[in-house]
C-alpha cells in the first residue's frame, strides 16, 4: 500500500514538473517574440517592447502602449488625445511627449495648447516623471504687477484683456489676482528650463521641451498585480505585498496562492470530538471576523487612497487643504450649527485671519466619496461673482470637510415664503437676485473650457450675501462634459424631486443637456414670482 502510495506521489510530481516546464517555455517564447519585434516612425526609431506601432504584428509589444505613425511623426493616444513623441529612454522606462499645438513658434505670440485643460492628466498606465511642472495661461481685465506673471499676446486669440503665462509649481488659486482667471494649462519639463524660470523665452522651452511619461510601475508590476498582490513604491524600485489567511485565522506576508491542508488532515486522521469542533468553530468566527475587517479597512483604505491621489495631483491649482485639527478649531469644535443637507452638516467657523466661513462636514455614509471629489474638482476652478467661493477643504481619514466663503443672509428658500420675523424682500430685489443666477449658470455653461452643469439648482442652493447678492452653492452632484457635448450621458437621475427636468427621469421624451438646469431655474423663479413654495 506504501508503495502504491509512493508511485501516485511520483506521478502526481512528474506532471506537476512536466505543467511548469511547459508555461515556463511558453513564457520564454512569447518573450522572445516580443523582444524581436521593433519597428520605426520619423525620428524615433527602434520602437520595440513594451511599445508597438499599430501596423506591427499582434505578438508584437504591449497593446496598453500602443503608439501610431500619422504623417511620418510618432503619436501616443494619451486620455483620448493625441501627442507628439519626442523621445523613448528605455534605460529610463520614460517617453516623452508634447501637446502638437506648441510645436508651432511664432515670434509674435505664445503657442497654446491644442487641448485645453485646467485639471492634472491622470493615466492608469503612465505615470508623470517628477520634472514635469504646469504651465498655465491667465486672463486678467486689469494689469498685474508680478514677477511670477509674463505677459504675451496668443497666437489666434482675439481677446483684447491682458494675457499672461507663468510656471503653476507650487501656486495656489488664492496667489491669482482678483481680476484674473485661469484660461487653461498646458504641461511642460523642468528640464527644458533655461535661466531665469520668468522670462517667456525660458518658459516656452519648459514648452516645446514637452513632458515625460513613465511605465516603469506598470512595466515592473505587472506580475504583482496577476496574483492580486500590491505594488507600491519603495527606494528605486517597487515591492509586491501579499496579505492572505490560513485555516487558524493568522495574518501571513505569502502569496495567496499558498494552501494549507495541515488543519484539515489532522481533522480527517483524527477522532472527531465535541471539543476539536467547539475550537474549529471559534478559529472559523476569528477567521470570518479577521477576514471582514480586511475587506473593510481594504475597501475604505482605497476609498480614501483616492481622494488623495486625486488631491495630490490637483494640488498646483487648489484651495487651502487644513487638517482636522483646524477645522475643529475654527469651528470652535462645531459649536454653531447652520444647517443640514444630503451629503453634509454645515458649521459657521472663523479664520484666524478674522473672516466668517461655513465650513460642511461631509457625511461617512458617501461610500465612494465621488460628491466630495466632484465638489472639489468643480467649485475649485471657478471664480465668478455668483458661485460662491470655495476657500478650502480637509481630508483627514474618513474626515472631509469643505470650507466657503460665509454668507450672511443664508439660503433663499427662507425669502420665498417669508416667516414671522423674517425680512420681506423687494421685487426688484427679486429681480437682481434671479439675474444674478442666471448669471451664475450662463457662467457654469459658457464660461469655462468645460461645461459645468449642477443638476441641483433649487432655492436652497442660493446662498445670498449681505448686499443680498446670489451665488450658486453646493456642487455636489456636478458633472463637467466637454463643451461641444450638446448631449450628456447619465447612469442614474440626479437633483431634488420638483425641480429635476422630465428627461432626467423619463428617458423616452429626450436626451439631457445644460437644458436640465434651464428647467430647474424656470422652476424657481415660478417660486420667487409666487412668493411661495411650489414643492
Amino acid at each position: 500500500m506504501v508503495r502504491v502510495f509512493a508511485d501516485n506521489m511520483f506521478v502526481r510530481m512528474l506532471c506537476i514538473s512536466v505543467l511548469v516546464l511547459l508555461i515556463f517555455c511558453t513564457n520564454i517564447s512569447d518573450a522572445q517574440n516580443n523582444t524581436h519585434c521593433s519597428s520605426s516612425c520619423g525620428d524615433i526609431h527602434n520602437i520595440n517592447f513594451p511599445f508597438r506601432l499599430k501596423s506591427d504584428p499582434g505578438n508584437c509589444g504591449d497593446s496598453r502602449f500602443q503608439l501610431d505613425c500619422q504623417h511620418n511623426r510618432t503619436v501616443i493616444t494619451f486620455n483620448s488625445r493625441k501627442y507628439n513623441v519626442l523621445e523613448i529612454n528605455y534605460d529610463e522606462f520614460l517617453i516623452r511627449a508634447t501637446d502638437p499645438g506648441l510645436e508651432h513658434t511664432n515670434s509674435n505670440c505664445t503657442s497654446s495648447p491644442n487641448y485645453l485643460t485646467t485639471s492634472y492628466p491622470y493615466s492608469s498606465t503612465f505615470d508623470f516623471g517628477i520634472s514635469i511642472i504646469p504651465i498655465i495661461y491667465v486672463n486678467c481685465l486689469a494689469t498685474v504687477n508680478s514677477s511670477r506673471y509674463v505677459e504675451t499676446t496668443f497666437c489666434g486669440s482675439q481677446n483684447q484683456s491682458h494675457t499672461y503665462v507663468a510656471i503653476g509649481e507650487g501656486m495656489l488659486i488664492s496667489d491669482l489676482a482678483e481680476s484674473c482667471r485661469v484660461e487653461m494649462v498646458g504641461w511642460g519639463s523642468a528640464r527644458g528650463l533655461s535661466g531665469d524660470n520668468t522670462s517667456l523665452s525660458s518658459i516656452e522651452g519648459a514648452l516645446s521641451y514637452g513632458f515625460d511619461l513613465s511605465w516603469k510601475r506598470t512595466f515592473l508590476c505587472r506580475e504583482c498585480e496577476a496574483s492580486q498582490g500590491n505594488c507600491f513604491a519603495e527606494g528605486d524600485g517597487y515591492t509586491c505585498s501579499h496579505r492572505c489567511y490560513d485555516d487558524t485565522g493568522f495574518d501571513l506576508p505569502l502569496p495567496c496562492s499558498i494552501h494549507y491542508y495541515g488543519v484539515l488532515t489532522i481533522l480527517y486522521g483524527g477522532i472527531v470530538i465535541v471539543s476539536i469542533l467547539s475550537l474549529r468553530l471559534l478559529f472559523g468566527l476569528v477567521f470570518l471576523t479577521a477576514l471582514i475587517v480586511y475587506k473593510w479597512r481594504r475597501r475604505h483604505l482605497s476609498m480614501y487612497q483616492s481622494i488623495e491621489d486625486f488631491l495630490q495631483v490637483q494640488s498646483n491649482l487648489l484651495p487651502i487643504k487644513y487638517s482636522y485639527s483646524e477645522i475643529k478649531k475654527m469651528t470652535n469644535k462645531f459649536k454653531e450649527k447652520l444647517g443640514e443637507g444630503a451629503y453634509g452638516t454645515v458649521f459657521k467657523g472663523k479664520l484666524r485671519s478674522g473672516p466668517f466661513v461655513a465650513v460642511k462636514m461631509m457625511h461617512q455614509s458617501m461610500a465612494s466619496g465621488q460628491e466630495f471629489i466632484s465638489e472639489v474638482s468643480t467649485i475649485g476652478r471657478i471664480h465668478h461673482v455668483n458661485i460662491v467661493q470655495l476657500v478650502g477643504f480637509c481630508v483627514e481619514g474618513s474626515k472631509r470637510a469643505l470650507v466657503y466663503e460665509f454668507m450672511l443672509n443664508g439660503s433663499l428658500d427662507k425669502y420665498i415664503s417669508p416667516r414671522e420675523g423674517t425680512v420681506s424682500l423687494s421685487y426688484k430685489q427679486m429681480f437682481g437676485i434671479s439675474l444674478g443666477v442666471a448669471s451664475g449658470i450662463d457662467y457654469l455653461h459658457r464660461g469655462c473650457d468645460m461645461q459645468i452643469l449642477h443638476f441641483d439648482i433649487k432655492p436652497h442652493n442660493i446662498l445670498l450675501d449681505e448686499n443680498f447678492n446670489p451665488k450658486i452653492s453646493d456642487f455636489g452632484l456636478a458633472k463637467l462634459y466637454s463643451s461641444d457635448d450638446s448631449i450628456v450621458s447619465l447612469t442614474a437621475a440626479r437633483g431634488t424631486m420638483g425641480y429635476m427636468a422630465p428627461e432626467l427621469f423619463y428617458k423616452n421624451i429626450g436626451g439631457v443637456s445644460y437644458k436640465a438646469d434651464v428647467y430647474s431655474y424656470g422652476m424657481l423663479l415660478m417660486e420667487m414670482a409666487g412668493r411661495r413654495k411650489n414643492m
